[in-house]
């Protein structure tokens, strides 16, 4: 009895190792959310879990879901309002938020 306690207390840690993995997963995945400053005085922290990206800044906040698009370390995240591509630049550290309405774009630098 005590030893299927064990077991089974071991599988619930080994499980819960597993999702703060995939909570971190992501570009320049830490453990604090990275915070991007933009040009247009835009700045937002972001979030990656699993295939989404959550975004919070002053424009609202934004769960994006994982697009195809994206070459090598950069990837693609959007949603029906906001279109955001992460790992630019030669660093990886840059981003660009392309919001579709009203129609801008920002260019980001993560700190």
């Amino acid at each position: 009895m005590a030893s299927c306690l064990l077991l089974a207390g071991a599988a619930a840690l080994t499980g819960c190792a597993g999702l703060a993995g995939l909570a971190g997963s992501g570009p320049s995945a830490t453990s604090s959310n990275p915070v991007y400053r933009c040009d247009q005085g835009l700045q937002f922290t972001v979030r990656f879990v699993n295939d989404t990206a959550v975004l919070k800044g002053a424009r609202g906040d934004d769960v994006l879901l994982r697009d195809a698009g994206g070459q090598g370390t950069q990837t693609v995240y959007s949603n029906a309002r906001l279109r955001a591509e992460f790992g630019l630049g030669q660093s990886g550290r840059e981003a660009v938020l392309q919001y579709l309405q009203p129609s801008s774009k920002a260019r980001c630098m993560r700190d």
